[in-house]
């Protein structure tokens, strides 16, 4: 994964939980994925995700994987 799309879904992944008003850990407890992914993944220097992962947290924000990568 390019660091410019890594870039975007963090920034996607930080608009949706904070409109959805969840913390880090509340978003990893949801998805089932540890709290320190959730970091790596919002971070500055954000980590590539896994095509489960990202159907975990959009299950979690119950929106599809599509729409969680839509930027």
């Amino acid at each position: 994964m390019n660091t410019d799309i890594k870039l975007k879904l963090a920034k996607r992944l930080r608009e949706l939980r904070k409109k959805h008003g969840m913390t880090q850990e509340e978003l990893a407890e949801a998805a089932g994925v540890d709290y320190k992914h959730i970091q790596l993944l919002e971070g500055k220097n954000p980590s590539a995700a896994k095509i489960d992962t990202i159907e975990k947290i959009a299950k979690a924000f119950k929106i599809s994987p599509s729409q969680l990568i839509k930027f």
